[in-house]
């Protein structure tokens, strides 16, 4: 299974950006991002590339359910024990 994470760009320099994801950086590619992006957009993250930009609200949205199910008793009793 895979996911695509909600991001926030917080610098861009070419077609290189740094993501922000609840605290966590990373380094990714535009490459793939078939319009441009802005710091402040958000956009979906798959393997190091993003793929679509999303509305803020939209991302920060997903990010509150991605925490919320992480959080969960039903997630930690599956998957982290």
């Amino acid at each position: 299974m895979c996911l695509a994470v909600p991001s926030e760009i917080v610098s861009i320099n070419d077609l290189m950006a740094t993501i922000d994801v609840n605290g966590a950086r990373r380094d990714i590619s535009l490459m793939l991002l078939p319009e441009e992006a802005q710091v402040g957009d958000f956009v979906i993250v798959h393997a190091g590339f993003a793929i679509q930009k999303i509305d803020r609200e939209a991302g920060q949205e997903a990010l509150r359910l991605i925490k919320e199910l992480v959080e969960s008793e039903e997630f930690k009793a599956e998957y982290m024990e």
